[in-house]
């Protein structure tokens, strides 16, 4: 096999019949995007002994065996930028960063420079999984650029995979402190919808009827009653593209500062302009998961940052 390529194999489930491959497989593996998958499709990179003719329009069937093949990483255009970084983990396999708000994960259209990955690529002197692609080295999962908090970053290959199938597998701990608008009644719950992307906005997620986009679960409780508003830890059972966001605004009462999901509500214009919040209140305050080398369970806390500490001050009854 030729240096630096690996392979994951991987069965249809239940859940995926009847979809197209690509889709099925993005599904199936979280830690690859939809995009890349239709990439290495075209590029002849994904095989099942079922069959000959592959292409990512085709539907897929329950049981159906597939083998996805990825190429070594290409040298990285993205250059190695010596950015701040705060540190909470570090060993051979993984790298456990608290990011702060402002900072994008990945380099994309419009950031293609100051991103965590540029920093880790200075830091970890371009030792980071491939599997996440060009633009992703080392990236599993990640946060929004306007929220702050623990993201874990892969170093190898076997790191990313195993990572990326706990997350898959809904069994890595994460927890955020939000700040939302009005006082949740009941101060403690269950938000079990679909999220996908927005008709009206394809840059927004929404909530959907059934079967359509993927299935979010989010458990809330209100820890603070503020003064028209409230604090609240989410509790995230799926990890879906902006769900603790969508899930409160759903409830009707989303993030404060959020400019995607919450307006501004009266008496509060005055209060965010004199802290100069320009943020959605929310931060990753904990992340639990299982070593992928060590297999020794690893629980990281993150203390609430100076901006959020500064509203939720001036929040109080």
């Amino acid at each position: 096999m030729q240096s630096g390529v690996s392979i994951i194999e991987t069965a249809i489930g239940e859940a995926q019949h009847g979809l197209r491959l690509d889709r099925a497989l993005a599904d199936l593996l979280p830690d690859l995007s939809r995009e890349r998958l239709k990439t290495l499709i075209g590029e002849g990179q994904v095989q099942s002994p079922q069959t000959n003719k592959i292409n990512a329009s085709m539907k897929v069937s329950a049981g159906q065996l597939y083998s996805i093949t990825l190429p070594p990483p290409v040298p990285l255009d993205t250059v190695a930028q010596d950015i701040p970084l705060v540190i909470v983990h570090e060993d051979d396999d993984l790298i456990v960063v608290d990011k702060p708000a402002g900072l994008v994960v990945h380099p994309a259209a419009g950031n293609l420079d100051g991103t965590l990955v540029n920093a880790l690529l200075h830091h970890c002197a371009g030792r980071l999984s491939g599997i996440g692609g060009v633009a992703r080295p080392g990236i599993v999962h990640r946060i929004d650029k306007d929220t702050s908090g623990l993201l874990v970053v892969a170093k190898t290959d076997k790191a990313h995979e195993g990572l990326a199938r706990q997350f898959k597998d809904h069994s890595i701990d994460r927890l955020y402190a939000a700040i939302v608008y009005g006082v949740p009644v009941p101060g403690n719950g269950t938000v079990d919808t679909w999220i996908g992307r927005s008709d009206a906005d394809r840059k927004k997620m929404a909530v959907h009827r059934e079967g359509r986009g993927k299935h979010a679960v989010t458990h809330y409780r209100m820890i603070d009653r503020l003064r028209g508003a409230a604090m609240v830890e989410c509790r995230l059972e799926t990890g879906r593209t902006h769900q603790v966001r969508v899930h409160m605004a759903h409830l009707g009462h989303p993030l404060i500062g959020d400019p995607v999901y919450g307006r501004e509500r009266k008496g509060f214009k005055s209060i965010l302009e004199t802290l100069g919040f320009k943020r959605q209140a929310l931060h990753a305050k904990t992340l639990g998961f299982i070593h992928p080398a060590t297999e020794k369970p690893l629980l990281f806390q993150s203390v609430l940052p100076t901006d959020m500490q500064e509203l939720l001050s001036e929040l109080h009854v």
